[in-house]
Parts: structure tokens; sequence; C-alpha cells
């Protein structure tokens, strides 16, 4: 196995290895890789619904997703699709999956079944990069604060997807999820202080208006997708991606109008976030 850092400001290859027979050491190797670089990337993988979920499974407890469609075959496993009528995509705007849960989850893992011809590739954002750029007083002061996170501006009865009536997704009226979280958290495998707010999720600062949290919310969104703290993937059919929630956000790029995307998702559970001190280091 080899591990090949990406171009950009987070990411990896993993290469040499079959998800479908992962040893012990392997899955260290690549939770390790995941916690340090964000976002671990492998290539021409074989995966069934089943074969997907077993190797997910290696890495924790699966979280279901509430409001995306599944696979027939498999229900743990869930279908990301944009076909040639849809406008939008899945995933078409920066965001951090599951923030809206009290236990966020750790991961999800992408594999790509159909890709268009050109476009349709994924951006990452590292999270560690984004707290490197914030000046010590903006880290200290951001450290004392926590913020809210929803699901159901997005996923409720009220929210984007319902008022559209896209048929990709269901379940409004289980999207009641709030949940509250630090701002800058201590990620729990690699021990480094990442941002941990998204555009996606987050409604506003704990104790603060949505009017007051607004702009300090879009400074802190403003760095944390610099090009210079991202990095971009192009799939192939085949290809995965296995992303940190809790280290990067992600942006699925709607470039490919009239053309066929097929994905299959599957989401690792995660546990509540701890909070960074200054007093830890930086």
């Amino acid at each position: 196995m080899e591990i090949v850092q990406a171009n950009g400001g987070c990411g990896a290859e993993v290469r040499g290895v079959d998800l479908n027979a992962l040893s012990d050491e392997q899955v260290e190797a690549v939770a390790d890789a995941q916690a340090e670089h964000g976002v671990v990337f492998f290539r021409g993988q074989q995966l069934t619904p089943n074969g997907q979920l077993a190797a997910a499974q290696r890495f924790g407890a699966i979280n279901v997703n509430r409001f995306f469609t599944p696979v027939p075959e498999q229900p743990q496993v869930a279908i990301v699709l944009k076909e040639p009528q849809h406008e939008t995509n899945v995933g078409g705007k920066w965001h951090t999956d599951h923030s809206y849960d009290q236990a966020p989850a750790l991961g999800s893992m992408l594999y790509a079944l159909e890709v268009p011809r050109r476009g349709g590739d994924t951006l990452f954002a590292s999270m560690y990069r984004a707290f490197e750029a914030l000046s010590p007083a903006l880290r200290k002061t951001l450290a004392g604060l926590r913020a809210v996170h929803s699901s159901r501006h997005v996923f409720g009865r009220q929210g984007y997807f319902a008022a559209s009536g896209d048929e990709r997704y269901g379940n409004a009226q289980r999207a009641t999820q709030d949940a509250v979280h630090p701002i800058i958290i201590r990620h729990p495998r690699s021990d480094r202080p990442a941002l941990y707010v998204n555009p996606g999720f987050t409604v506003r600062i704990e104790g603060w208006t949505a009017e007051e949290s607004q702009p300090l919310l879009d400074y802190l969104y403003r760095i944390a997708a610099r090009p210079e703290h991202t990095c971009r993937f192009r799939w192939q059919v085949g290809s995965v991606a296995f992303w940190d929630n809790r280290a990067t956000w992600h942006y699925a790029l709607n470039d490919y109008p009239e053309e066929r995307r097929l994905m299959h998702r599957v989401t690792v559970d995660g546990g509540e976030l701890a909070a960074y001190s200054t007093s830890q280091g930086t």
C-alpha cells in the first residue's frame, strides 16, 4: 500500500489497496491518512452495494441517511444521482455531512458507477488549514463559541428540497435535527484543531441572532474556501472518495448539463465533538 499526498490543500491517494479485502493494518493506515489529509481517494475499485457497505463497516458503525433514496437491494447504501433532466445536483454547495446530528458522522464513502464525459468533479476543503489561517486573537475568540446546526431548512417540510419537489429526497417529516457543536473542535483521531461550521447546515452562533451571526460566519466561510485550502478530485468509474466530515468540507460541481452521474454513498457514524482549547496549543 502507498499513500500519495494530493496536489492542493488536502487529500491523499491510497494505492495498491482492494477495498473488498482490507487487512487490519490497512484499515488503520487508511484511517490515519484520512484523519491527517481530510480525504482519501482510491482508483479502480469494484464494489457491489454489499461490498461497499462491508468496506465502510471496517471503519465504524453505519449511519443510514434519513433523506436519500436507498439502493433497492441494500437499504444502508444511499443513491447519489443526477439524471439528464435534473437542473440541480446532490451536494452542490460547500457543506459537511450530518453536522446537524448531535453525534456527527465520522465520514462518507462515495463510489462512482457512472460519470459524465466531462465535469462532475468534487472539491474538498481542509478545515485544519482554515483554522491555521485565522489570527491568534480570532482563534481564541472562536474557541469559546458554539454554533447551531440544523437539517430543517434543507430537508424539512418547508426546506429547500421539499419546496423544489425533488423526487431524490424523502422523509421531510423526519428533518427535526438541531445540534450545537464547538466552532473549533479537536479532531478525535489526529488531535488537531479544525474549524467546524459550514454553509450548508450551520444556522447561527449559539446565543446570537442569525443576523448577528451571519457576518462572522460568512468571513469564516471565505477563509475556509480559499483555493490554497482545497483539492479537486476528478472521478472515474470505480473511483472512491472517503472523506472525514470533522476535517473537511466538500462541494460537488454541477457542470455537466444533460448528462448522468450515479454514485453510491455509505456514511460511517461518529461521536460527539470536543472543543479545542487555546491553552492546549496552536
